[in-house]
């Protein structure tokens, strides 16, 4: 064998051997647990990162990856474009193989709250305060300045077209006075919010906002003929009260007749929730005779009409029932104590009906 032929030969076995303790060397690398500065870390990568970029984030959050060695193995794996953005948690004992399969796989760290149909804006509020997850720039603000804050309005009025048109605050038909009660109430749609740790309250409330103001404008747009709502906001409203009334799912479109029924010949809506809502802290959990006296913009015995704002946060089934009620003529309802009611069309048959199920007489 000639020189040159002994000389190439041994330069190809020296860069196998080479190519094997690379291997092997980026192999020990990529499997090695990384040493975290805590045991649980939670890192956000940030959209349309580089691979470097990423990698530079990893080691600012305390994944001490060393970018070009992450940046080859990312090639190699042909991942570089399949990097998701979000917040990731990673603990004690990962490896750089298994940082970058998380970050490949878009295993964010998501965490959760939901919103319960019926809750008050302010219940809402609290359980958002009271989540660790979320960065919560909401703490100071009213609910008029978080309402400015995600670009909300309080109100939805409707042109001769029926097109819902978006109102502001200040023009909303019927708003209450600013020191009785807020404007936000019923505009957030009850739901379970998924986010990543660190995210903005605000993220959470404009979502919650935005889902509402969709399913009011399709049930507004399915909505049966000679409603007595000239606007959305009424039929907002209007969704709220059959939620706090009903706690059978089927009733609803009888319970929103019966309110419908009301509106049209100018009959009280007399409904306790409304009441109850009206009274505000001063509830104690039982409703007396005086209440229903006490003169409040939602004191729906004493005053007829809608009340001023939704007094809950309805969910979709209350959004339909409002905008397609049942064809009845019936005027009265009142519970039989298993979450269901007896509807009567005349006052008489309501009395029989309160006097079977509430006063307890055959």
């Amino acid at each position: 064998m000639s020189l040159l032929k002994k000389c190439l030969a041994a330069g190809a076995v020296v860069a196998v051997l080479l190519a094997a303790l690379a291997a092997a060397g980026g192999y020990y690398w990529a499997t090695r647990p990384l040493g975290l500065s805590a045991p649980t870390l939670d890192v956000t990568i940030q959209p349309r990162s580089t691979v470097r970029g990423v990698a530079a984030q990893l080691n600012r959050g305390g994944v001490p990856v060393q970018p070009d060695p992450f940046v080859l193995m990312t090639r190699l794996l042909g991942l570089q474009s399949r990097l998701k953005s979000g917040n990731y948690e990673f603990k004690t004992g990962v490896t750089p193989y298994e940082v970058l399969q998380k970050l490949a796989l878009g295993d964010v760290n998501e965490s959760v709250v939901t919103v319960i149909e019926g809750w008050t804006f302010k219940r809402m509020r609290a359980e958002l305060d009271a989540n660790p997850a979320l960065k919560h720039d909401t703490a100071s603000m009213s609910d008029a300045a978080l309402l400015a804050a995600i670009g909300a309005s309080t109100a939805q009025d409707t042109s001769t077209t029926g097109t819902p048109k978006t109102t502001s605050a200040t023009d909303a038909p019927n708003a209450p006075n600013p020191g009785n009660i807020t404007n936000a109430e019923g505009l957030f749609f009850p739901d379970t919010y998924l986010f990543d740790k660190g995210t903005s309250d605000l993220n959470v409330y404009r979502r919650a906002y935005r889902v509402m103001q969709q399913r009011l404008a399709a049930a507004w747009a399915t909505r049966a003929p000679g409603l007595p709502y000239r606007t959305p906001y009424e039929a907002l409203t209007m969704a709220s009260l059959i939620e706090k009334e009903t706690g059978k799912a089927s009733d609803r479109p009888l319970v929103s007749a019966v309110f419908a029924n009301r509106l049209r010949i100018g009959m009280p809506l007399q409904t306790d929730p409304s009441v109850i809502y009206g009274l505000g802290e001063s509830y104690d959990g039982r409703l007396r005779k005086r209440d229903l006296q006490s003169d409040t913009p939602y004191n729906t015995y004493i005053r007829r009409g809608l009340p001023p704002t939704p007094i809950a946060l309805p969910g979709v089934a209350s959004l339909q029932a409002a905008l397609n009620p049942a064809p009845t003529s019936a005027l009265y309802f009142v519970s039989r104590g298993d979450g269901s009611s007896v509807f009567s069309d005349t006052l008489g048959a309501h009395n029989r009906a309160v006097d079977k199920y509430i006063r307890g007489q055959q």
